[in-house]
């Protein structure tokens, strides 16, 4: 039996994207781990919540991503919330620019995920939500909820 050729293992989401964002585009990239971070995101002991990415000297750098040290670490453990560069193309860190450049956009990891042996990262290019947006879609997810509670019935 043949394997697939990507193989999701380990997926830590940003399950507030989408209420606080709307999103209009999608990457995915490679990300720079230094020391036992990558046996820490393997096993699942990472944080996207507060985090975002910036462009700084046409380089993609995320920020506030909590990767928590290594149990099993030793003097290789490095800070939790450090700076770590995100691996991406030339002509796609232009594109990057070019919406941040336009105003009201940001840059914030969606979901970090294995693939294969390689750590991934999903980033979105977002544009934030008014209130009245995010109360709408509050009144969507019950309206949702009251159908299924209904469909049970």
């Amino acid at each position: 039996m043949e394997k697939p050729n990507k193989r999701f293992d380990v997926c830590i989401k940003n399950k507030e994207i989408t209420f606080k964002y709307d999103i209009l585009d999608k990457i995915e990239c490679g990300i720079e781990l230094k020391g036992t971070e990558a046996k820490s995101i393997k096993s699942a002991k990472c944080n996207l919540k507060d985090s975002f990415a910036l462009i700084r000297n046409n380089q993609v750098i995320l920020k506030n991503m909590h990767v928590s040290p290594y149990d099993h670490g030793n003097i290789e453990n490095k800070d939790p919330l450090r700076d770590r560069i995100l691996l991406l193309h030339k002509l796609e860190i232009l594109r990057l620019n070019n919406y941040i450049k336009q105003g009201g956009y940001t840059l914030i990891p969606s979901k970090i995920y294995t693939s294969g042996r390689w750590i991934k990262v999903e980033l979105c290019v977002c544009k934030g939500k008014k209130l009245y947006d995010k109360r709408e879609t509050i009144k969507e997810r019950d309206a949702k909820k009251q159908v299924n509670v209904f469909k049970r019935i």
